[in-house]
């Protein structure tokens, strides 16, 4: 009896570590497996940052339109991805109610959505642009100074930043965030035609 007892754990370790019944019967280990060791071992797979950190800057280097366009629509793809289901779900159920133009419905969601995921930085982008297209201003340009200091790659936020300080009257800073969304996103859909004309009117034009 007390041989059986000593037996159980050896029998558990050989099954653990992969010898199998027949191994331990036979008393020796299984042979190593040389193909193994000739594989070289899998790559890690790029992170959710760096993949992000890679489309900007193949956006920066984007040789058309066309190809600037795909990779703006991969990253704005990726930023409405916050890792919760129920975050994503809301998301969703935001910008649908944003193209149905039922801005009060949106704005409910979305206000929900940063009460129970407040780190998740696109929430408050899309509520910028609910705020802009319910015309307060104000509040459209408290939200998008947030996504700026929490994602300075954001090109589209300032884009709007740009558009909101215009309307406002603060044209030199208009100035600077359509600048930036350039530098970021140097084919960026009707920026550059608003800072050429604004930069005629802040800065003069050349002579």
């Amino acid at each position: 009896m007390r041989t059986r007892h000593l037996l159980i754990p050896l029998v558990a370790a050989a099954l653990v570590f992969g010898a199998g019944e027949g191994a331990f019967a036979q008393g020796r280990a299984p042979a190593p497996d040389r193909g193994a060791e000739a594989r070289p071992a899998p790559k890690p797979q790029p992170t959710r940052a760096q993949r992000l950190e890679q489309l900007f800057v193949l956006l920066k280097q984007a040789p058309s339109v066309q190809v600037a366009q795909a990779i703006e629509a991969r990253i704005e793809a990726m930023m409405l991805q916050s890792g919760s289901d129920t975050a994503d779900l809301l998301i969703v159920r935001a910008r649908t109610t944003i193209d149905a133009k039922d801005y009060d419905l949106s704005l409910q969601l979305l206000d929900s959505l940063i009460e129970i995921a407040p780190d998740f930085t696109e929430a408050y982008a899309q509520r910028a642009t609910v705020h802009y297209l319910k015309k307060d201003l104000y509040r459209s340009l408290a939200d998008l100074r947030v996504v700026v200091a929490r994602e300075p790659r954001h090109f589209t936020a300032f884009a709007g930043l740009g558009v909101i300080l215009n309307d406002i009257g603060e044209k030199k800073h208009a100035l600077d965030a359509f600048r930036r969304a350039i530098a970021l996103h140097p084919h960026i859909r009707q920026i550059p035609e608003l800072m050429k004309r604004l930069t005629i009117e802040v800065e003069g034009r050349e002579i």
